[in-house]
C-alpha cells in the first residue's frame, strides 16, 4: 500500500499514476486518508462486483431445488 501526502500527490501527480498502475495510492492530508488513486481495472473490478447479485447461497441451493421438484407445476401455471 502506497502512502503519499496531499501535497506530495499535487506536485507529483504524474508519478501517482504511475504507482497506482501497481496497487492503490492512499492520499493523505493531516495523517489521515482522504481519497485513493486506482487504476482504471481494478475500479471496473470494483464496479463490476459491486453490481454483481448478492443471493444467499442457500436461497440458490432451495431454489434448484424446488425447481428440480416442482418445474413441470411451475411451467403449467406459467402458460
Amino acid at each position: 500500500m502506497a502512502v503519499v501526502s496531499a501535497t506530495d500527490a499535487k506536485n507529483r501527480f504524474g508519478q501517482v499514476l504511475e504507482m497506482a498502475q501497481a496497487g492503490p495510492v492512499h492520499i493523505q492530508k493531516s495523517g489521515r486518508d482522504v481519497a485513493v488513486v486506482l487504476s482504471a481495472e481494478e475500479y471496473a473490478q470494483l464496479v463490476t462486483q459491486g453490481n454483481a447479485p448478492r443471493v444467499n447461497p442457500l436461497i440458490v441451493k432451495l431454489h434448484q431445488e424446488s425447481v428440480g421438484r416442482w418445474g413441470k407445476v411451475y411451467e403449467a401455471l406459467a402458460k
